[in-house]
């Protein structure tokens, strides 16, 4: 229903025990069952919340106990060519998969992203 004096949709509110349409511009109320035969439906406005970041630890000595190793992937630490390596999924699932690698040689970490 409309405001009848300034326009504005009314905003069904409740008063006690009845129901009543307000114009949230100019104040105007009316009885909601007076002026409108039809049921109204009252509905809440859902607050959406900023969504949390969160950072996850991985222990990487546990990661890459029993994993297979990998020839041709090259370290940027030290230049050796074998490497174990995990494929994990850290991010959202319609990301690809993250992929962490562990020098041989050196001991050095570090990640691929697809």
């Amino acid at each position: 229903m409309f405001c009848p004096k300034c326009g504005s949709i009314m905003v069904p509110r409740r008063k006690g025990d009845r129901t009543v349409l307000v114009c949230p511009r100019c104040g105007y109320e009316v009885d909601a069952s007076k002026s409108n035969p039809a049921p109204l439906l009252l509905k809440r406005r859902v607050q959406h919340r900023k969504e949390v970041e969160r950072t996850y630890v991985i222990d990487v000595e546990e990661i890459f106990k029993g994993v297979p190793k990998m020839r041709g992937v090259k370290c940027p630490k030290c230049g050796h060519d074998e490497a174990y390596y995990k494929i994990i999924q850290t991010r959202r699932a319609d990301e690809p998969p993250t992929r962490i690698y562990k020098c041989t040689k050196c001991g050095h970490v570090w990640r691929e992203y697809e």
